[in-house]
């Protein structure tokens, strides 16, 4: 359990970075999920610093996120992305940790909306957050057209990335061994948001669906995509992750789940 005086200061600015990366990790529900190397990496840092990221708050419930950023002996810096959220039994405060900017944003994208009334959305200096950067865009009722956005890709554990994509894949027609092996040689990664609405589903309800592209530099200078549905149209409303190796497949499986045109 949480101590309650680590829920009402979540920062200690006076904490060395030995204890700070420990007490991220310890509180953190999927710490076991952060790659090796990561950790390993942090724990020889000499400095950090944390900072609000968004903070989004309804009757109900409370999101908030911040970048911790570590300093490391080779002059370079590392951040991870913390997610704190209280919708878990009871209210009870949750805390989860993430490497890639993307994947809290995914993650926090996943956690129910509240009322849709009273959210704000803040940046650690005071300012609303760009339309693009508010993760509430994925649960309106709107279909606005996505931008497309340039590709740049971002050497980060790339390889690391495309595994953890395929392990929580859940549709048994995800791609196979083959393809895991030719990830295993990517270096670098982008990830674009194709799709993202609410749909009509059987039962008379909406559900959620968000699809994004996971896209791979490989060492031998070729490109693979993995095409990711994030949905909730399942009989108890819960969030699904599917991953196709086309966006063709990944667009009928949404297409067969709900009236999605």
């Amino acid at each position: 359990m949480n101590d309650p005086q680590d829920q009402d200061q979540p920062h200690d600015p006076y904490e060395t970075t030995e204890t700070h990366l420990e007490r991220l990790l310890g509180r953190a529900l999927n710490s076991f999920d952060l790659p090796d190397s990561t950790i390993e990496r942090l724990e020889s840092a000499l400095a950090h610093s944390t900072a609000l990221y968004s903070s989004h708050h309804s009757a109900s419930l409370h999101r908030t996120t911040y970048r911790h950023t570590y300093l490391l002996p080779d002059g370079t810096a590392h951040s991870l992305w913390e997610l704190v959220h209280n919708s878990g039994r009871d209210g009870i405060e949750q805390h989860e940790l993430y490497v890639e900017e993307a994947e809290a944003r995914l993650a926090a994208s996943r956690l129910p909306t509240g009322p849709s009334l009273g959210w704000t959305v803040e940046r650690a200096d005071g300012s609303p957050a760009d339309e693009d950067d508010d993760l509430e865009v994925l649960s309106t009722l709107l279909a606005r057209p996505i931008p497309t956005q340039p590709r740049m890709y971002v050497p980060d554990n790339s390889a690391d990335h495309a595994r953890r994509v395929l392990r929580r894949a859940e549709n048994a027609d995800r791609p196979g061994e083959a393809v895991a092996r030719r990830l295993r040689l990517a270096f670098a990664h982008h990830i674009t948001q194709a799709f993202g609405r609410h749909c009509p589903v059987e039962g008379g309800r909406d559900a959620g669906f968000t699809l994004y592209e996971h896209q791979f530099l490989l060492l031998d200078g070729t490109e693979l995509s993995l095409w990711e549905v994030e949905h909730t149209a399942t009989p108890d409303g819960r969030h699904m992750c599917e991953v196709y190796a086309s966006e063709r497949a990944a667009r009928e499986a949404m297409e067969s789940r709900s009236r999605v045109r």
